[in-house]
């Protein structure tokens, strides 16, 4: 291990040791003069997630100070969990609006008139060089049909909607 390394596990376990010496249940509040106040009660809200794991293993720390001075206390602890839970940042955040999907009905001869104006643009590109004598008048006359047809499925299509 690097000399880093030691040094962060040293102070990590420096620090786990100054919290469980402050941490609710300790001897320290046991006697009827010195009992835990306002700063206790912050401090135990502070580090509430850590007494709350070693809890599970031992008997001797607590979430909560019993011998408390009251009302002080619980201000101070409520306060030490909303810091250290992130109560008080979830209250002032807005919520991002969701947009509304609005579904519209498609206008079908808008829809007609593009579909009739590529199949119009293909059929002359795929057929420029096969048939160059074919005159205008007939690629309209082709395109209007197809057109009908093309309104007549969709209306088809809208009514089955």
């Amino acid at each position: 291990m690097t000399a880093k390394k030691i040094s962060l596990v040293l102070f990590a376990a420096v620090f786990l040791l100054a919290v469980l010496g402050c941490a609710p249940g300790n001897e320290r509040w046991a006697s009827v003069d010195n009992k835990a106040n306002f700063w206790a009660g912050l401090w135990h809200g502070l580090i509430i997630l850590i007494t709350f794991v070693v809890s599970w293993f031992t008997n001797d720390v607590g979430i909560y100070e019993s011998t408390n001075v009251g009302f002080g206390y619980n201000i101070g602890f409520i306060l030490g969990c909303m810091i250290s839970l992130g109560g008080g940042a979830k209250a002032t955040t807005r919520r991002k609006r969701k947009a509304k999907i609005v579904y519209r009905k498609p206008d079908w001869d808008k829809v007609g008139h593009r579909i009739e104006a590529g199949v119009r643009e293909g059929m002359k590109a795929a057929f420029k060089d096969q048939e160059p004598a074919r005159e205008e008048k007939d690629w309209d006359e082709l395109g209007q049909r197809i057109e009908e047809r093309i309104k007549e499925k969709m209306k088809d299509w809208e009514q089955e909607e």
